[in-house]
């Protein structure tokens, strides 16, 4: 071989066409910033716009790569080794956070300006955030998928402090940072346990490698692994790990509250099910009851504390919704658990449940945005008699109450928790199917009980004022996307059906 093949075996190709999506996310982050500087101060709205467009332009890029067959950044001496791979489980969670993020930014439109939020700094963060979560599930490797739950993490903490001077706004990104913080040294651990066993960082070699670890190393091995999972349970605010969320969702401004919520989650139980499914199927005796009983413990701490809001306690609602997003991922866990038990093939439900989750969530979190308006203390008991004042925002807030429910009309959200209580039984996780149902039928209290407090007679006039166009768009979308979902459940359950890897 002459030296000029050598070198030329050497250079890796890129497949720009698969890696566009978070590529154009980075890049509009980078144009917003610079044009920060030259933009003047009543024009800054045109930021916000260029972040839509950009995000927008990253969700068309998904539509080439719909066949799910691209890989890139291979190892030159194996092909089939790469660091990048998007697949159908790529695509999907990558619709769901880049589809999240323009939600996000939508809602965040005039947050800037109410607010009086730096423009520029604020995009930018937003635009950095969802690059490195659109990143995550198409990292094949440890140290990509380190630095994509970074990429995604270190943003929001600036984020949710991003409100200067408020003492709420510092206390929770100082509170979501320091715990975050922790919990990635404790996964860095965990990865370098992983290394050091398997002397590779690639994920299907750590499980080729992790099949036959020498009785030395066994230990280490399973340290390891349990290690690396702290972090992105953290990020899922599975128990213990939870203690972070009703301050932080607080002190943020409440569209970063709602990108937390979902953007957050799906980060973290994307790494889950990558490092699990992936990397450590070897060990699933490890991860499995660990798994399970983090599931069970995270849904009955998040329901149980959000059945315990009062309606009259100040920023009650955010508190509501935070608590309930805890016990949504303990819900979200369940067929992480199950994989061990059965077959990758129940991961699909994992995914049809955030699906669903982000939808509706987002939705509710974009009506509270708009009752923050006149009500800034955000209390469950702000809500009585906004059907009277507000039908439509109502309706809509009533619906995704009741499709995180699990209630009629919210087909979405019943099929969903079928299709999750089915993987726990499927997989013999019978106490795990038990824990759930009574876990659903204490949230039916609290979410119905908000739902009824929307339709009671107002006390007084209701203060009116004209909603932003961008506020009313989200909530129109997650309305129609939830009503089609309901309507095709399908569309989202279709996932549960199929192994997402292939």
């Amino acid at each position: 071989m002459t030296v000029a093949a050598e070198s030329a075996s050497l250079v890796q190709s890129v497949d720009w066409v698969a890696i566009a999506p978070p590529t154009i996310t980075a890049t509009v982050g980078m144009i917003v910033l610079v044009a920060d500087l030259f933009v003047p101060e009543n024009k800054k709205q045109l930021l916000g716009r260029l972040s839509v467009a950009g995000l927008a332009a990253a969700l068309l890029t998904l539509l080439p790569l719909r066949e799910g067959d691209r890989s890139t950044f291979c190892l030159t001496s194996d092909a089939e080794v790469c660091s990048y791979t998007a697949d159908h489980f790529t695509l999907v969670i990558q619709l769901l956070v880049l589809g999240g993020a323009l939600l996000t930014a939508l809602l965040s439109m005039t947050e800037t300006t109410k607010n009086k939020l730096p423009a520029g700094e604020f995009w930018f963060l937003l635009m950095s955030s969802a690059a490195g979560a659109a990143l995550l599930p198409a990292s094949r490797d440890l140290a990509t998928l380190v630095v994509a739950l970074e990429v995604a993490s270190l943003p929001a903490f600036a984020l949710v402090g991003m409100k200067r001077g408020d003492r709420l706004s510092s206390e929770a990104a100082l509170k979501f940072f320091l715990s975050s913080v922790t919990a990635t040294a404790v996964m860095l651990l965990g990865v370098s346990f992983v290394y050091a066993t398997t002397g590779t960082l690639h994920l299907t070699e750590i499980a080729v490698r992790l099949d036959d670890v020498p009785a030395q190393l066994d230990t280490l091995a399973k340290a390891g692994v349990a290690l690396t999972l702290v972090g992105f349970a953290f990020k899922t605010a599975a128990v213990p790990f939870h203690f972070w969320v009703p301050d932080t969702y607080v002190g943020a401004p409440l569209p970063v509250a709602a990108y937390l919520s979902v953007i957050g989650k799906a980060v973290g139980f994307t790494g889950l099910i990558l490092v699990t499914v992936i990397a450590f199927p070897s060990y699933a005796d490890v991860w499995g009851p660990a798994i399970a009983v983090l599931a069970a413990l995270t849904m009955t701490v998040g329901n149980v504390a959000a059945l315990r809001q009062s309606a009259t306690r100040a920023y009650s609602a955010v508190r509501l919704l935070a608590w309930s997003s805890v016990g949504q991922a303990g819900y979200i866990l369940v067929p992480i658990a199950a994989a061990a038990y059965s077959s990758d093939d129940q991961i699909g439900s994992t995914v049809a449940y955030a699906l669903m989750y982000a939808v509706v969530n987002l939705g509710a979190f974009a009506v509270a945005a708009l009752v923050a308006r006149t009500h800034p203390l955000n209390r469950i008991a702000d809500y009585r008699g906004l059907y009277a004042a507000r039908p439509l925002e109502a309706l809509a807030l009533g619906f995704f109450l009741l499709c995180l429910a699990g209630l009629p009309p919210g087909i979405i959200g019943l099929f969903a928790k079928v299709t999750v209580f089915s993987a726990a039984v499927d997989a013999g996780l019978g106490w795990l199917a038990v824990v759930m149902a009574v876990n659903v039928v204490i949230a039916l209290y609290y979410y119905l009980q908000w739902t009824a407090v929307l339709f009671r007679a107002p006390e007084g006039e209701q203060p009116r004022h004209a909603v932003p166009v961008p506020v009313t768009v989200a909530i129109v979308l997650t309305a129609v996307l939830g009503i089609a979902l309901s309507g095709v459940p399908q569309l989202a359950l279709r996932f549960a059906t199929g192994n997402l890897f292939q």
